[in-house]
């Protein structure tokens, strides 16, 4: 039997993160609460069409607080997922767009924000069953 380097150790015996090696763990754990954030998921989605003003973002992010929208446009862009562009006008225009590698996860977000919708109902009426079972 072969000694295994510990930087081929899978994370996991089977599934996903079998293919994961064991020390990228960490940084793909970060990675997926980043993008499974609802903000994150709903901005993804929506600056797919195109860049977008700030102000305009938040129009079409139904729900979202100004401090909240602050907040994940810069992780956002700290992960190379979205760009800010400030242009030197009056008033100043900044707009806010998907990277190449924010584009590549739009179709991958879309299509859980799709299935959540489809399945909205189902869950809802579960979580209700749920709750009546638990208060009996």
């Amino acid at each position: 039997m072969c000694a295994m380097d510990t930087a081929d150790r899978p994370a996991a015996g089977r599934g996903p993160c079998a293919a994961i090696p064991a020390e990228q763990m960490d940084s793909v754990r970060q990675m997926l609460d980043r993008i499974g954030d609802k903000w994150s998921m709903l901005v993804i989605a929506v600056l797919e069409a195109g860049p977008l003003r700030y102000t305009d973002l938040q129009r079409e992010v139904p729900g979202i607080s100004q401090r909240m929208l602050t907040v994940t446009v810069r992780q956002l862009q700290q992960d190379g997922l979205v760009t800010r562009t400030a242009y030197a006008e009056v008033p100043p225009r900044v707009e806010y767009a998907l990277t190449p590698t924010g584009r590549s996860l739009h179709h991958v977000v879309t299509s859980l924000i799709t299935w959540v919708a489809d399945h909205h109902s189902q869950i809802r009426e579960h979580r209700t069953q749920v709750e009546d079972a638990g208060t009996t």
